[in-house]
């Protein structure tokens, strides 16, 4: 497809019963999910190496097993599909930028019955994808569910099209409605007072992870996810994973204390995979050079994206 670079497969054997062995390239057989990469970071407003991530998420695969032992459940019957990475361009951000809508574009119109997954990259990427399921769909009204510390209203205007921006450019461009932005994950110290001033005056919903903890945190996405696909037509689930505690994310350059534990996270994609008005997913903001040398980081984003497709494989069975 246009702008898709294949992954690399020379690491990959035919066949057998561990995430390597199972996920197949783009063009094989029947298709549950989409699966495809934006490995960009260059326009991080700090350092990182987020770019790395698409390629160290799929190395990864190959220490996981396609059996969930806590769901006692096999999810090699998912047929999920890897289209490669969005080729990007070395120095021209804005071009990047435009081949992931394109491809999104793309892709979410070729696969339509399909879940399409996008890991990135800074948290740019997201805004991109956004752009491109509504160039997909104009007439449907998009809902996002975002997992952050932070709320990425910041101006575009000042920063760019930078992984600060991207909720701010979806509401600033019409892409999206502010009352149809729910946040969760959200506090501390980590955003300014004119960063929550503009949440405010657009409408998002922003739930404090101290909020959500008094309910559950998996219960409390559960229900907000519920509210938002009763007034959306598709749902967009961005996870930033900076939205985990710093002391089990080294690898995320944003991470803060106070965040999300590993088993909120897996919970609550739990709940967002079996949602059926969730059409789409992205993982973002996971620099595999910061991680630890067990690869822990690397590892609980991996972990996480199987527990969505747990949760998509249990709503095929109707549990």
């Amino acid at each position: 497809m246009k702008h898709l670079q294949p992954p690399e497969w020379s690491w990959r054997d035919a066949s057998g019963d561990f995430v390597h062995q199972w996920v197949k390239p783009l063009g094989e057989g029947s298709v549950d999910m989409v699966l495809y990469g934006a490995p960009i970071s260059r326009s991080s407003i700090s350092v990182s190496g987020a770019s790395l991530y698409p390629m160290e998420f799929r190395k990864m695969w190959k220490g996981f097993s396609t059996y969930n032992l806590d769901a006692d459940l096999d999810l090699s019957g998912y047929a999920v599909r890897d289209a490669g990475d969005v080729a990007m361009h070395t120095t021209d951000i804005l071009l990047s930028h435009k081949r992931i809508e394109e491809t999104t574009r793309e892709l979410v119109s070729n696969f339509e019955s399909a879940t399409t997954c996008l890991i990135g990259g800074d948290h740019s990427v997201t805004a991109c994808a956004v752009r491109g399921v509504k160039s997909a769909f104009p007439s449907e009204r998009i809902g996002i569910l975002q997992l952050d510390t932070h709320l990425d209203v910041r101006d575009p205007a000042e920063l760019g099209p930078a992984n600060g921006t991207p909720i701010r450019q979806l509401i600033d461009g019409s892409t999206v409605r502010g009352e149809d932005v729910v946040n969760i994950g959200l506090h501390g110290y980590f955003n300014a007072a004119p960063l929550v001033a503009y949440a405010k005056e657009h409408g998002i919903r922003m739930v404090t992870l101290r909020k959500a903890r008094e309910l559950g945190v998996a219960q409390c996405v559960a229900e907000e996810l519920t509210k938002l696909a009763a007034r959306v037509d598709r749902v967009y689930v961005t996870i930033d994973m900076d939205v985990l505690d710093i002391a089990v994310a080294p690898g995320v350059p944003a991470s803060t204390p106070g965040g999300m534990s590993a088993e909120e996270l897996f919970t609550s994609l739990l709940e967002i995979g079996q949602h059926q008005a969730v059409r789409h997913i992205d993982f973002v903001c996971l620099d595999p050079s910061r991680d630890a040398a067990t690869n822990a980081t690397v590892k609980t984003g991996v972990y996480a994206w199987l527990e969505f497709i747990t949760g998509r494989v249990l709503s095929q069975r109707g549990n």
